[in-house]
């Protein structure tokens, strides 16, 4: 049976073949030590559960919500903006609640493209930063996502060889998955490129707070003449340990927050009113939840460094995210990937992300999720020890544990 057109233009899930064998050893007994998907297990800080069960038992807050979030929640996240970046946002013109960052960037795909419009995305990048353009009508070019001279020099050529000229770029720093970090001179170039050439910026900052060195991971708006060219999503997902609340933010430009409102607006009434005044909360509230958090995953990317790199496996540190991007072991690398993944599941009980489903350019790794606890990556890292050691034959049950 021939598959829808828009169905069509979407590729197999990668991730999904790679679920499928973990589902599969699950099923049989085996111990899946599961680093893939990037799913926080920290639990969500106290004071927020505790707001949400208290205003869950309001009837009144069973009804419909506001699709472009509650005034109070709109409000804390300028606040947050104020406080963390020193921006000043409007809350009524340049805020919109979404359901997690993931929602927002689909949405405002389908607020500002028409059918064969030309996005700038970095390859590899999280995967709805491309498909959610592609579900759209949109035609990706892909940019290297390390933010450097060559990213600049990809964005000239885009712009003197796409027909019609590229009407967005995307941005995405703290990078998932490649962990790298952009400073504010690099979103000065960006910005300046943008109104040069009349492009949105669409930036993702979901991984704001999720950072181990000095230095904070700024905000485009931190930059002069950002709100003429940009909007920048934020999540509470990982900030704090939120994922399946699924709450975040638009901000930014008033016009294209505006269209993206009134696409939700058709779509949607809004998060749960309980959860949005639990996330009210969250932002409101203290940031000793957030340093914690921040900890853990410092701790655990360097028991992971360590314990791999003994294990024969070099992964550099990331500076930023709950994410490891890791070359291939050399000699695995001409499997891809896809195979890779696959092999450690099925003989070192260890999931990753196979690399080449955050675009072709990440075939040569896999990304590491930072989401089990220190016993479980140093068991993960004597699996992978004797994987390596024996050429790839089945180790995962290996009795000298």
């Amino acid at each position: 049976m021939e598959e829808f057109h828009r169905i069509r233009r979407l590729p197999p899930y990668v991730f999904e073949q790679v679920n499928r064998l973990k589902a599969s050893a699950r099923a049989a007994g085996a111990d899946i030590i599961d680093l893939g998907m990037g799913n926080p297990d920290l639990p969500t800080p106290q004071h927020i559960v505790d707001k949400l069960t208290e205003t869950v038992r309001d009837p009144r807050t069973h009804r419909y919500s506001a699709s472009k979030g509650i005034p109070g929640l709109r409000r804390a996240q300028a606040a947050y903006y104020k406080r963390r970046f020193g921006v000043t946002l409007d809350p009524d013109r340049e805020i919109v609640a979404t359901l997690g960052s993931k929602e927002g960037f689909a949405n405002m795909a389908q607020a500002i493209t028409a059918p064969g419009d030309v996005v700038l995305v970095p390859n590899p990048t999280y995967p709805i930063h491309a498909f959610g353009f592609i579900i759209s009508g949109g035609v990706i070019r892909s940019i290297p996502a390390e933010p450097d001279d060559g990213f600049f020099e990809a964005l000239d050529r885009a712009v003197r060889h796409s027909i019609p000229k590229p009407v967005a770029v995307i941005l995405n720093y703290p990078s998932n998955p490649t962990a790298y970090v952009a400073d504010r001179d690099f979103y000065k170039r960006v910005v300046a490129f943008a109104k040069q050439h009349d492009i949105f910026v669409l930036s993702d900052l979901a991984y704001s707070e999720i950072f181990f060195d000095d230095v904070p991971p700024p905000s485009i708006f931190e930059v002069d003449g950002a709100r003429d060219v940009a909007v920048e999503f934020t999540s509470l997902s990982k900030t704090y340990s939120m994922p399946g609340w699924r709450m975040g933010f638009a901000v930014g430009n008033e016009r294209l927050i505006s269209a993206l409102s009134r696409v939700k607006s058709y779509l949607d009434y809004g998060a749960f009113t309980p959860i949005q005044v639990a996330a009210t909360a969250a932002l409101n509230g203290p940031d000793d939840c957030i340093e914690e958090a921040r900890a853990i995953y410092k701790h655990r990317r360097d028991v992971m460094v360590d314990a791999f790199g003994r294990a024969g496996w070099d992964v550099p540190p990331p500076p930023a995210t709950m994410f490891a991007w890791a070359p291939i072991p050399e000699a695995f690398r001409e499997m891809g990937s896809l195979e890779f993944s696959k092999l450690l599941v099925e003989r070192a009980g260890v999931a990753v992300a196979p690399g080449v489903g955050f675009g072709e350019y990440g075939d040569g790794h896999v990304r590491i999720a930072l989401v089990e606890n220190e016993q479980r990556i140093r068991q993960a890292a004597r699996n992978i020890r004797r994987f390596l050691a024996s050429g790839g034959e089945n180790v995962q049950n290996d009795p000298t544990d």
